[in-house]
């Protein structure tokens, strides 16, 4: 069964990522308005009756500026860790469910793991959204690379991944310097170059889409992130998750595994694996 993802908006402005199915869907985040989500899913042909649940990675507001509303319209339930729960203004308290790292949340044929990740925020998560046997990655506000994002990164087939900045546009640019410690420095951004090297250097061989997600509009490029990838790209599709607009919706059904492969999971993490048998 083939997966449909798609960006409604990634940046500073606003985040939230489609990843759905045939028959059901979630959103990672609700940084825009329900307005601006609802006519942004309108124009991609994508209905927002399939969407069964929100996942929320952290409390700041680019991240959560439209929840409240979109939750109570659609009573649709939301999944947000303990010490997150308090920051999201007034969702009301029986559509939120607590979100704990490594435990799976199943949405109809949907699986969605949490994990934690390094970001200067109470509980920060990103997710993997599994449909059978095709894996999608949500990797955005992401501080540095750590062995929770690269044991995801790897098994992924698409993911939305982080590329915040250029490192010598942000260190030539007009942001103070606290500013600049805040987004280099660990537990705030993906720089292009970081996230280069986590492609580089983790990508399986079967990913078949990586949308550069979370750009500075101050000091990053689009045309400039996109550039850096095409040299080391091969067969998998880059393109940007821009800030200004919805992105095409992408259909991710990769092929059926070969004879002698399998998927297994993992017992202590709940982590699926690729082997061959």
């Amino acid at each position: 069964m083939p997966v449909y993802i798609a960006s409604l908006n990634s940046g500073s402005n606003g985040n939230c990522y489609y990843v759905g199915n045939e028959h059901e869907a979630v959103l990672i985040d609700a940084g825009i308005s329900c307005r601006e989500t609802e006519k942004r899913m309108l124009r991609l042909g994508l209905s927002i009756k399939k969407v069964k649940a929100i996942f929320i990675s952290h409390e700041h507001s680019d991240h959560i500026r439209g929840l409240a509303v979109l939750a109570k319209k659609y009573s649709l339930p939301v999944y947000v860790t303990d010490g997150t729960v308090h920051h999201c203004g007034d969702v009301p308290r029986e559509l939120c469910f607590s979100l704990r790292s490594y435990e799976c949340v199943q949405i109809g044929n949907l699986q969605v793991m949490p994990f934690p990740k390094h970001h200067d925020a109470v509980e920060p998560h990103s997710f993997m959204i599994t449909n059978g046997e095709t894996r999608i990655g949500v990797f955005t506000d992401i501080g540095a690379p750590c062995e929770h994002l690269i044991r995801h990164f790897t098994q992924c087939h698409a993911v939305f991944l982080e590329a915040n900045y250029d490192e010598d546009m942000l260190e030539q640019g007009r942001y103070p310097y606290f500013l600049k410690k805040r987004i280099r420095g660990g537990k705030g951004h993906l720089s292009n170059r970081q996230a280069l090297e986590m492609f580089i250097e983790h990508r399986p061989p079967y990913m078949s889409h990586v949308l550069l997600a979370h750009l500075s509009k101050d000091n990053n490029n689009p045309e400039l992130a996109v550039r850096l990838f095409a040299e080391h790209a091969g067969a998998t599709h880059v393109s940007v998750a821009s800030r200004y607009e919805e992105s095409e919706v992408f259909v991710i059904d990769p092929p059926p595994l070969a004879p002698g492969e399998s998927h297994t999971i993992n017992q202590v993490t709940g982590q699926f694996q690729f082997a061959l048998s």
